[in-house]
């Protein structure tokens, strides 16, 4: 690892400005588990790291039965998952938190800091965008609130301009029967990384679906929302065929990725198995 700058900038307008003068030759550091093993790899050789580490407003889960749920971006993943807020008002989330990679990260990884990143195969991406998460950002411009399936790009990449830092991550309040599920596909018991990633947010009445959002991840090179599949589901009771036919559904519509880890095929055919058995287990009907 090569020698760096660490600064520690007291707010955020401070910490935009420093981001905007200092340009490609810094990066941003929240909790640190991917930018440290970038660095260690040498893949990333910054001159700076803008610490956020002292910035108290980028921190804590608060919620409201209007305004929903707001997650400071510097959140550590094992606070998202045993927080009560987000265990009664939005399980699946908790869920989804309380396996992110390894007891390490997520006691050390930042909720804004996984977003920012954009690894197309971890957990918390596919799992908020099918909650309906809206990102807030500020730079030297003020702030702006992007929609999830705005803010990741591509691979890698998001919508964030040079000087702007995320702050928090806002969630809709759930509506009258709401229920989700969120499921991933391991190769090995042994990996962190899911091959395969589906969550299932609903509107629901029993096996009635109301209202379906249906995110895929992880096989994709950015979580993809499966509108195909949704409006399927919304509108009918939900039975095991129903299930199996929104599950094809979204296998066929998925862009899916072919590498070391899996080809295309492969990757197709574990979402579609996934995505049938989250449907089935979220309504309650039986699936092989």
């Amino acid at each position: 690892m090569r020698d760096f700058a660490f600064l520690e900038p007291g707010t955020v307008a401070e910490a935009s400005h420093m981001l905007a003068d200092l340009g490609d030759s810094c990066r941003i550091f929240a909790g640190g588990t991917a930018l440290m093993l970038g660095m260690r790899q040498r893949m990333l050789t910054p001159s700076h790291l803008v610490s956020l580490g002292r910035l108290e407003a980028l921190r804590g889960i608060t919620f409201d039965a209007r305004e929903g749920l707001r997650i400071g971006a510097l959140t550590l993943h094992a606070e998202v998952a045993r927080s009560p807020l987000v265990q009664a008002h939005y399980p699946m989330l908790a869920s989804m938190a309380a396996r992110v990679a390894n007891p390490q990260v997520r006691n050390q990884g930042t909720i804004g800091g996984n977003l920012c990143y954009a690894d197309p195969a971890t957990d918390p991406p596919g799992c908020l965008m099918a909650l309906g998460a809206r990102i807030v950002v500020s730079g030297r411009g003020g702030e702006r609130v992007v929609d999830i399936e705005d803010f990741l790009v591509d691979y890698y990449v998001t919508a964030l301009a040079q000087d702007e830092i995320v702050t928090q991550v806002r969630l809709p309040a759930p509506g009258a029967g709401a229920d989700g599920r969120y499921s991933r596909f391991l190769r090995t018991a042994a990996e962190h990384r899911p091959l395969a990633s589906v969550a299932v947010a609903v509107r629901r009445e029993g096996a009635f679906c109301v209202e379906a959002r249906l995110a895929v991840g992880a096989s994709t090179p950015i979580p993809s929302r499966l509108r195909r599949a949704e409006a399927l589901l919304a509108g009918k009771n939900v039975t095991a065929e129903l299930a199996e036919e929104a599950a094809a559904i979204v296998a066929a519509d998925i862009n899916a990725v072919s590498d070391m880890r899996g080809s295309e095929s492969y990757r197709r055919e574990m979402v579609r198995v996934v995505a049938r058995r989250t449907i089935a287990e979220l309504f309650g009907v039986a699936s092989e």
